[in-house]
């Protein structure tokens, strides 16, 4: 199994309808779309990138698949998500995904950075309801991607608690983070 499909089927289990959940990077709007689908239409999906390119990617897949009424994109990167998130649902969000690095298909020299996505990684922390999931995609093939992983890692380490667990799952390539409250299903 990939890890962007590991990612899904676990933040699956923390999201129902209704809720709000958080694509901090749209990328090409697979995560949107998944996100969207699970909170349905009584729920809410905020979605950043700082691409045009990947927010008009995202756009065209939720309307093909009629996904966009419980969507909001923003133009920005996702460090700015604090202050975009109505503030009624600060401390309500029931999952945030994260895939680090470039666009595919799009500009490589483009890319995430530790810069933009700890202080994101810490804004998602405080949004999240005490029983969400955070996910984070790292990728460590391209400059600058070993030292973001680093990074993200050590912020992870440092914003779990004995109520919100960290979990790495390694591959050749990127590594999947999931910090979230313990969940028997």
């Amino acid at each position: 199994m990939r890890l962007t499909e590991k990612a899904q089927q676990l933040v699956e289990q923390y999201l129902q309808p209704g809720q709000a959940a958080i694509d901090a990077t749209a990328g090409n709007g697979h995560d949107t779309c998944f996100l969207a689908q699970q909170v349905g239409t009584a729920g809410k999906v905020f979605a950043f990138d700082i691409q045009q390119q990947a927010l008009d990617s995202t756009a065209l897949q939720l309307d093909q698949q009629q996904l966009d009424s419980q969507v909001q994109l923003f133009h920005l990167g996702h460090q700015h998500m604090r202050a975009s998130i109505p503030s009624n649902l600060h401390g309500q969000i029931r999952a945030v995904m994260f895939n680090l690095g470039y666009l595919p298909h799009g500009d490589k020299d483009l890319t995430t950075t530790r810069h933009s996505t700890v202080p994101a990684l810490q804004q998602a922390a405080d949004l999240l309801h005490p029983q969400g999931i955070l996910s984070v995609l790292g990728y460590r093939g391209h400059p600058g991607g070993r030292e973001e992983t680093a990074t993200v890692e050590q912020t992870l380490l440092s914003l779990s608690t004995p109520h919100r667990h960290l979990s790495r799952f390694d591959s050749p390539g990127p590594i999947l983070f999931i910090l979230a409250a313990h969940k028997h299903v």
